[in-house]
């Protein structure tokens, strides 16, 4: 099981924002003699983190402006192909120049500067619980499972089709380990026809987590029937509900220079409604972009700017991040690569143009690895330190990725999860005071002896190092009595243990009943088909 630390805390009672558990390491030394008090409990806080690094840099700052620039221009002299009528009429009333025959905006500089200056800054979310809600501001860090997989994958199992039982349990697996912040559409339940399927995906967010769901823009009818059970789960009226973000979601641009109709429309949406809107243009080099990492991020920028246009120009002060999906293709099969140098640069470039900025922003890692061996974990953990090291607000794809997107692996959610919780501890403070110095014990050790039974090590013991999830760090024969099970089964034992587990927080069985109805009442209505 993971340790304890690692857990979601009790529901109710406590303090909201730490999680407080005492624990016996396995690795602690049974002879030692025990202080006469309790020894220091380890605190752990991974629900609130802030990014300790100094942002890096693949760009000089006049490049990053000239990148900046350079989009600017691409908006304003070739535009952007924008499919949705309604969002074409936001930005003629803005006074950008729009063909309706050509579906082609030109947008000006003046237009995007004004977007950007309304854009906020920070942006509070309010999730079903208020340990959960979360700032998304620069300097935070807020990490989020793999998303939008039509596929899933287990050792048990074997590779299929995602279904509604599997989004089921990787809901409860999210929900069970607080390094992720918010729920993501982690797989695609095809059981459930599109008409119908967003109904169940919401109130099963709803009723087996608190953290912030999430709502595909797949037409007005569909976001508007999942904002109305959150709301009503919320216990919000209207005017509540569009005063602070309950959801949030994600559109991607068409690359290159598009935008298409539902992408359009999520954004008018959620700008009206005042919900968390994430732009992220997904340009992969040297397919949907230019080759080389400063085109495709010109690129990426400029598309990422109209889309945070149209959210202003909707409603200015609309909740919105910045976004980029940068990397590059394998250019003898065009199939896409992450974890790549290339993406790691771009990654960092993206995070200097979103400082330019001054916005919160969303960038992302990821695995092409057909399935949970070293090479998927290499490349999620490359693209993640990329992210990281740029200061991202929201690292994305951060476990269970595999395949470029199309298979979410069981066991790598878990195997990703000790990666994801190493970057939470390098979140936290390191105790540099005086009795950190360990000056008695470096007195009462005497050279060539050991620090084991030093009275700094006893005291602290307990809480001085991160237990792991899934590691195992006993040699090769206790190993091999053990069963000498590797990595990838020992995720399989542990997310299997965590679903048998797995208790549900405690929700308002009134309000989810009256989503629950909601729900039950449009299904019998016909639901709210896609937009054809």
């Amino acid at each position: 099981m993971p340790e304890a630390g690692t857990m979601n805390a009790p529901q109710g009672g406590g303090h909201p924002d730490a999680t407080k558990r005492g624990r016996r390491s396995r690795h602690s030394r049974r002879g030692a003699t025990k202080p006469a008090h309790r020894p220091t409990i380890r605190t752990v806080n991974y629900r609130t983190l802030r990014n300790p690094f100094t942002p890096a840099k693949v760009f000089s700052d006049d490049r990053v402006e000239a990148i900046h620039q350079a989009a600017l221009d691409v908006l304003e002299t070739q535009g952007m192909k924008i499919l949705l009528p309604e969002a074409r009429a936001h930005f003629r009333a803005a006074g950008a120049r729009v063909d309706d025959d050509s579906q082609m905006v030109r947008i000006g500089r003046d237009i995007v500067e004004e977007a950007v200056s309304t854009a906020p800054r920070s942006i509070r979310t309010h999730a079903g619980s208020r340990h959960r809600d979360q700032v998304i501001e620069p300097g935070a860090l807020h990490i989020q499972t793999g998303a939008g997989s039509p596929n899933v994958t287990d050792l048990s199992r074997g590779r299929r089709p995602g279904t509604y039982a599997d989004f089921i349990e990787l809901v409860k697996l999210n929900q069970s380990f607080d390094v992720f912040h918010m729920l993501t559409p982690m797989v695609e339940p095809q059981d459930l026809p599109p008409h119908l399927r967003h109904y169940d995906v919401t109130v099963l967010q709803l009723t087996v987590s608190d953290k912030l769901p999430f709502v595909f823009c797949r037409g007005t009818a569909q976001v508007e029937d999942c904002f109305e059970m959150i709301r009503l789960a919320r216990g919000l009226d209207d005017p509540g509900f569009r005063r602070q973000p309950c959801c949030h979601s994600i559109i991607n641009t068409n690359s290159p220079r598009q935008l298409d109709i539902p992408m359009a429309q999520g954004l008018i949406d959620f700008a009206r409604w005042g919900q968390l809107m994430i732009v992220t243009p997904f340009c992969l080099m040297g397919a949907m972009a230019p080759v080389t990492i400063a085109g495709a991020l010109t690129l990426s920028h400029a598309e990422a700017l109209s889309a945070i246009a149209l959210s202003q120009l909707t409603r200015p002060g609309a909740p919105v991040c910045y976004g980029a999906f940068v990397s590059n293709v394998d250019m003898k099969s065009g199939a896409p690569a992450f974890g790549t140098p290339e993406q790691v640069k771009a990654n960092i470039g993206a995070g200097q143009l979103a400082r330019r900025l001054g916005l919160p922003w969303r960038c992302s890692t990821g695995a092409a690895g057909a399935v949970n061996d070293a090479q998927a974990a290499n490349e999620t953990q490359m693209g993640a330190w990329g992210a990281v090291l740029a200061g991202a607000t929201i690292l994305i794809h951060g476990a269970g990725w595999i395949e470029g997107g199309l298979t979410f692996s069981y066991e790598k959610l878990i195997t990703d999860l000790e990666v994801m919780q190493t970057f939470a501890e390098l979140c936290t403070e390191t105790p540099s005071d005086d009795a950190s110095l360990a000056l008695d014990a470096l007195t009462e050790v005497d050279p060539g002896g050991h620090f084991f039974g030093a009275a700094h090590t006893i005291e602290r013991y307990e809480s001085a190092f991160y237990e792991p999830v899934v590691a195992d760090w006993s040699n090769f024969g206790t190993w091999a009595e053990r069963g000498g099970l590797d990595a990838n089964q020992r995720a399989n034992r542990i997310w299997k243990q965590v679903l048998e587990d797995f208790e549900p927080p405690n929700v308002d069985s009134t309000r989810l009943g009256e989503a629950i109805a909601f729900a039950e009442r449009r299904k019998s209505e016909g639901g709210a088909p896609p937009p054809g």
